[in-house]
């Protein structure tokens, strides 16, 4: 079988050198990668070494064996275009239709998915002509990854830093798979919560379940992949990679995470509710770590309701066709107990599974039922998370019209 064709179109950053961690990564998952780097890029990763790792030849210029017409056939002939760093000089080229040298001729002759990885400093990335050049590419139907968080060149930090080349590379991988030039999700804000809360009971002990966010963060990173806008509430994820292009907010307890989801869902056009939210917290916090006393039984812990998150955003929306998701692990009758949580929750998608200490906490894999408002039910076979996110942003997408 012909491997699927992929131009990695690199400028000219300081984050190029981290591109070549993105080439390996597409290059042993069996892709044939065409890499043109701009003449700025050079500075930084010379064509050697963009050739030895490729396998292919490397070129900057529209000029170079001009009776292929690469300018033309190099795009033409893509499965998938990603450029790994973006900066905002590619970003204005790319959204004007500017086209001075063969990337960027690349990029208006390309009929395949579109993925551009942002880096550059923070105040170039705010600037409101770099969002409006972010936003007319989104609107064409290119998938533009949020920057990541973190140290920027020299002492600087902030928003700007190029995602974890691995996190692009499954971005890639999740666009390719769909096979969709145009993201469904595009120009959508979704806000995820992922992973199980926290309520402390001492400063060394508290109440917590087995929720390891892996199907939260999966749900987070097939929404960006689809063009979403993307906020990841995360509540205790034991250090999972942040997806590409989203930005995480983490949380501990469930009033924390109430707090955090209320916030972003204000202009939210999608929430889905993943994490695993403790129903009950201590009443009262021990401030020094409780002790076991001798000849003495401990004294019964008093517990208290949580906020029913799922039931307030879905009863107050915050802003008119928003849809509301839910997610239901049940230990048996699960139809039957997802049925009576969808009514008493009022969302329009309840996930149901049946979960147990060696059923979908911290497995790669689920099997769920996803029940809907207006009676339908759609089966999810066992298989990947990421499966099962897809058919969740399936159904959210028909709802959001």
């Amino acid at each position: 079988m012909d491997k699927p064709r992929v131009v990695l179109g690199v400028s000219g950053g300081i984050a190029a050198y981290k591109a070549c961690e993105l080439l390996r990564r597409l290059t042993e998952s069996g892709h044939d990668v065409r890499v043109v780097p701009t003449a700025s890029a050079l500075h930084f990763v010379g064509a050697a070494t963009w050739s030895a790792l490729s396998g292919n030849p490397v070129s900057t210029e529209v000029w170079d064996a001009v009776h292929e017409v690469p300018h033309v056939r190099i795009g033409q002939q893509a499965d998938l275009v990603v450029v790994a760093p973006a900066t905002a000089d590619m970003l204005a080229k790319a959204a004007h239709g500017l086209a001075d040298d063969l990337l960027t001729n690349t990029l208006l002759t390309a009929r395949c998915p579109v993925v551009f990885a942002p880096a550059m400093h923070t105040e170039m990335w705010e600037h409101p002509a770099t969002q409006e050049n972010v936003a007319t590419l989104r609107r064409r139907g290119a998938v533009v990854i949020e920057p990541a968080v973190g140290r920027l060149t020299g002492v600087d930090t902030g928003k700007g830093r190029l995602p974890d080349p691995a996190e692009i590379f499954e971005v890639c991988r999740r666009v390719l798979a769909r096979g969709v030039r145009e993201p469904d999700l595009a120009g959508r804000h979704v806000v995820i919560s992922a992973g199980g809360t926290r309520e402390p009971l001492d400063p060394v002990r508290f109440l917590g379940n087995r929720s390891s966010g892996k199907q939260g963060y999966a749900l987070a990173r097939t929404a960006a992949a689809r063009g979403a806008r993307v906020t990841l509430v995360a509540a205790n994820t034991g250090g999972l990679p942040d997806p590409a292009g989203v930005d995480v907010v983490p949380v501990g307890t469930a009033v924390q995470l109430r707090e955090a989801v209320l916030k972003a869902a204000a202009d939210a056009d999608a929430v889905v509710m993943a994490a695993a939210v403790a129903d009950f917290r201590p009443e009262t916090y021990a401030a020094g770590k409780i002790k076991k006393q001798d000849g003495k039984d401990p004294d019964p812990i008093v517990l208290v309701r949580n906020p029913d998150i799922l039931a307030e955003i879905s009863t107050d929306r915050a802003r008119p066709g928003q849809v509301v998701v839910g997610f239901a692990a049940e230990t048996d009758d699960v139809l039957a107990n997802g049925r009576s949580k969808l009514r008493r929750k009022g969302c329009d998608l309840l996930v149901v599974n049946e979960v147990g200490e060696r059923k979908t906490f911290g497995s790669e894999e689920n099997e769920a039922v996803v029940l809907g408002a207006d009676g339908s039910e759609t089966p999810v076979p066992h298989g990947p998370k990421e499966a099962l996110a897809d058919i969740v942003w399936d159904l959210v997408s028909e709802r959001l019209g």
